[in-house]
């Protein structure tokens, strides 16, 4: 018998990650000759612990291929992840019983680092519980920190939302900056790595150009430096742009906006840093600000996404579903820069071994001497990322016209099993 897919998405969601279950499930089936059904977990892993699994046979051509224009996890995803085989013994054997019920042999996990080790660890199913399947490991994260890869999918898109969001931003401040508001603080998302705020600086084109202050996590915040900035940018443009990384930290390694509690994955819970950064500067120079949190907005803005991007996501579950057929296993489909300009790319592969539990940090040479802004090296590298518009479709009512699926679950064959 032809064996089945199971595709999951995982944590965090990205303008484009829909585009890559469009990739999984078009060009599997494009080759139903060798696969049979594509299944969607609901709700990421949690769904296939519970064997709600979503037929994608029911769904029409057109809506699939919608797909590639929608926001959001069009088939619903979590946070959740699975401990060692040893620790968790119970969910992997639950695993197998679904997949093994569902006749599935292929498993596609599309998430970013936390999700990559839970991708190897089911690799290893084979080996371990005896049951044959194949797990691909598919690449999404719009802090962009997954190690080999060029770049995440879902990062371009960010990246472009951040850049075209400060500079539209400053154009507002500067206008009312000589009798009001004269620093706006804009918070965007990347606990340890900040190649996301690093995209707001692409604004940045001539010399005066906001933002006028990048604050990363790979540097220690220094209140003195910055507020002379600050400080320096007021009295030279009349105002000052800031893009703060959330995972901004102090000299002792303390995140600024620490609430002292932790998520799911068992990860510092941040509170919100532009409040902070804001508060400081009235405290210390006395200007009137306003700042804003780019948070869920940033990741879902499908409107302004990177044609890029768009190509780099779809690839990427395509991929997955060729490196499968060829007989891999516990791997990841990866974007392999060729040129910065023309900007030219492929799709490689690499072990998940080499994926897992690793991040991967904006090099130095990438962030000013200063350590207030980037480098003509860090343009380089980002700008081809943010190129190109795919814009959704809009209705007559003005609206994006985006997709919303049937979601048709299979019937279950297992008793319950909770989560």
């Amino acid at each position: 018998m032809k064996q089945n897919i199971l595709y999951a998405q995982s944590g965090g969601v990205t303008p484009v990650i829909n585009a890559t279950a469009c990739g999984v499930i078009e060009t599997a089936r494009e080759n139903r000759a060798k696969i049979g059904k594509v299944y969607a977990a609901k709700d990421g892993i949690i769904g296939a612990l519970r064997e709600e699994l979503i037929d994608t046979s029911k769904e029409r051509k057109a809506d699939i291929a919608g797909l590639k224009h929608t926001p959001g996890g069009a088939f619903g995803s979590c946070r959740f992840k699975l401990k060692s085989l040893e620790e968790s013994a119970r969910e992997y054997e639950r695993l197998v019983e679904v997949l093994k019920a569902h006749n599935i042999g292929y498993f596609f996990y599309n998430g970013g680092g936390d999700s990559a080790d839970t991708a190897y660890k089911v690799s290893q199913i084979s080996d371990k519980l005896g049951y044959p399947v194949q797990c691909i490991g598919v690449p999404k994260t719009i802090d962009n920190d997954l190690p080999i890869t060029d770049c995440c999918p879902g990062f371009g898109s960010v990246a472009k939302y951040v850049a075209v969001s400060i500079m539209e931003a400053s154009l507002d401040v500067a206008s009312m900056a000589s009798s009001s508001t004269k620093v706006f603080v804009l918070e965007v998302m990347g606990r340890h790595a900040g190649w996301i705020a690093a995209a707001g600086g692409l604004a940045c084109r001539e010399k005066g150009d906001p933002p006028h202050v990048i604050l990363f996590p790979e540097i220690p915040f220094k209140q003195r430096e910055f507020l002379k900035k600050v400080k320096e940018a007021v009295e030279t443009h009349g105002y000052c742009s800031i893009v703060v990384s959330e995972g901004v930290r102090d000299a002792r390694g303390k995140f600024l906006a620490d609430q002292g509690t932790k998520d799911a994955f068992g990860h510092a819970q941040l509170g919100g840093v532009a409040p902070v950064v804001a508060g400081l500067v009235k405290a210390k120079l006395g200007y009137k600000y306003h700042w804003a949190v780019s948070d869920y907005l940033q990741r879902s803005a499908r409107h302004v996404a990177s044609e890029t991007d768009v190509d780099h996501a779809y690839s990427v579950g395509k991929a997955a579903v060729e490196l499968a057929l060829a007989g891999k296993n516990g791997v990841m489909p990866v974007i392999k820069r060729l040129s910065d300009d023309p900007y030219k790319w492929t799709v490689d592969e690499a072990p998940l071994s080499r994926v897992a539990n690793r991040e991967k940090m904006m090099p130095r040479r990438y962030i000013t001497k200063d350590g207030f802004g980037i480098t003509p090296s860090a343009r380089r590298y980002l700008e081809p990322l943010i190129r190109g518009e795919a814009y959704p479709p809009y209705g007559k009512d003005g609206l994006p016209q985006y997709v919303q699926l049937k979601k048709v679950l299979v019937d279950k064959k297992l008793p319950a099993f909770k989560v």
